[in-house]
């Protein structure tokens, strides 16, 4: 990830947890190349991404005023987030819990063996799992990890962070993610434990996780109301982003 976006994600959270209070102004970019030892021009882009987002207005004399509202109406998250929901929620201190549906050790179907490369002998873990966000149904995730990587798998690991689990008790690095996202009916799942209508679509993220050998530890379905949350990307071409301000 560019130095940029990695700073535009930490001022993203300092906003969304009050660092930032909404109408106060941002720092100097002069103390921001002080703290993050960059250069302006990466500061500038960083901002840039924030103003585009609407968090940010810069006004020429005034500043940077801390707009703490984005575009789009509902939760967003980056597309390319790899530390998982907990670790968001965490540094916006909001409150995530998760509700253990389905946790169980069976044998993997022809699409979970092509998604996770594995042979019919080989055991997984099949996990359904509702994440709550302040007391809310908020996502429905239902997710398949080979029983060899994601040894010693438990209830309690589930209600926390499986992401956490993997990358610090496991040690693993993730290399990157096939993700594809796709509109769906609400099924049954959704309008039990999601509070959906049988004629609400649901937005629905399904994502493969490599770790730095090559091999998947997680394929997943993510089940969002369509009201709810939804996920951003920003895509731009890099001279832009150095002349925008010109």
């Amino acid at each position: 990830m560019p130095k940029y976006m990695e700073i535009a994600d930490v001022l993203r959270k300092r906003i969304k947890d009050g660092t930032y209070p909404k109408d106060s102004l941002l720092p100097y970019q002069t103390e921001l190349v002080e703290e993050f030892g960059v250069s302006r021009m990466t500061i500038k882009n960083a901002v840039n991404i924030l103003i585009m987002e609407g968090l940010l207005l810069t006004k020429r004399g005034l500043g940077t005023k801390v707009l703490n509202h984005s575009f789009w109406g509902k939760d967003t998250s980056s597309v390319t987030e790899y530390k998982g929901l907990s670790y968001q929620m965490k540094q916006e201190k909001r409150t995530l819990t998760s509700q253990v549906i389905t946790f169980e050790v069976c044998f993997p179907t022809t699409r979970i063996q092509e998604m996770l490369q594995i042979t019919a002998e080989q055991p997984i873990y099949h996990v359904i799992r509702l994440r709550i966000l302040e007391g809310n149904p908020y996502i429905l995730e239902h997710s398949y990890m080979p029983l060899d990587l994601v040894s010693g798998l438990t209830k309690e690991i589930l209600e926390e962070s499986v992401y956490d689990y993997l990358l610090q008790d496991l040690g693993y690095k993730f290399a990157g993610a096939y993700r594809t996202f796709q509109a769906a009916k609400s099924d049954e799942y959704d309008q039990t434990y999601l509070a959906c209508q049988a004629d609400d679509p649901v937005l629905e993220l399904e994502q493969i996780i490599y770790l730095e050998s090559g091999r998947p530890v997680d394929y997943s379905c993510s089940r969002n109301r369509y009201d709810v949350r939804g996920y951003s990307m920003l895509d731009m071409k890099p001279d832009l982003l150095q002349h925008r301000k010109k």
